[in-house]
């Protein structure tokens, strides 16, 4: 059956979960009973305590008050953690020491083919000898080989991949986290807010927050101008000026 709730002459809700019909006008303040309450507040509060404390950092940089949960039906708070959430996943998808894992061996199924994880933000393969007539990419969930036409590696017992992964809140190093917070705060200062001298601030925060987050990825990647060849004994990424460039 079908329940259509009228909370304003020009306003009606309609919902067909219920097995009843129901029509109620409501021109005043009227407290709903509880399942109906259930049906017009759609956004679940949820309590993240890992996200908690950068959400209420962001809140702050905006000039609004800090929260005690993740209480998505507050807009301000939503826009907040949506813009985290993006920033987050933008941030990681370019690579840093911590979530970059190179001769990673994936294995073919029973199928010949390989599923990539849904963690996997990037994944090529490895630049060696085996790899030479073979060219992976991500397509439909699974390493297709784009100069063979095929997404079966029936060749290969094991593929070994170059792999950027997207790892949880709490695994993200302190310095990157802060980079993230830093950005998602401009961002969502953009879109709640709107005041350039705020935005303007939030940017130069930013700024200094990425240069440590750089300084971090350098310390921690023993980056060198001479390198060593792809090898499974001795390897790490040499200094590339065009990925620094890229950042």
């Amino acid at each position: 059956m079908v329940l259509v709730l009228t909370l304003h002459p020009s306003v009606t809700l309609v919902s067909t979960k219920l097995s009843f019909s129901l029509i109620i006008h409501i021109w005043g303040v009227l407290t709903l009973p509880f399942f109906l309450t259930n049906i017009i507040m759609p956004f679940p509060t949820t309590n993240a305590t890992a996200e908690l404390p950068a959400i209420n950092q962001i809140l702050s940089s905006c000039g609004q008050a800090p929260v005690t949960t993740l209480d998505q039906t507050n807009p301000d708070v939503a826009i907040a953690y949506d813009t985290l959430l993006q920033v987050n996943r933008e941030v990681q998808a370019e690579g840093w020491t911590f979530n970059r894992e190179n001769h990673y061996k994936l294995v073919p199924d029973i199928n010949d083919e390989i599923l990539i994880p849904n963690n996997i933000l990037q994944i090529k393969l490895t630049e060696n000898s085996p790899n030479i007539d073979y060219d992976g990419i991500r397509r439909q969930g699974k390493l297709y080989d784009r100069m063979n036409h095929r997404y079966t590696w029936s060749s290969h017992s094991e593929v070994e991949c170059d792999i950027i992964w997207e790892f949880d809140w709490v695994d993200v190093p302190e310095p990157i986290q802060q980079y993230i917070t830093a950005r998602a705060a401009s961002i969502t200062s953009q879109r709640i807010v709107g005041d350039e001298n705020q935005y303007t601030m939030l940017q130069q925060q930013e700024a200094f927050a990425r240069s440590t987050a750089l300084e971090y990825e350098t310390s921690q990647g023993q980056y060198s101008i001479f390198g060593h060849p792809y090898n499974k004994t001795n390897y790490y990424s040499s200094y590339k000026p065009f990925h620094a460039l890229q950042r």
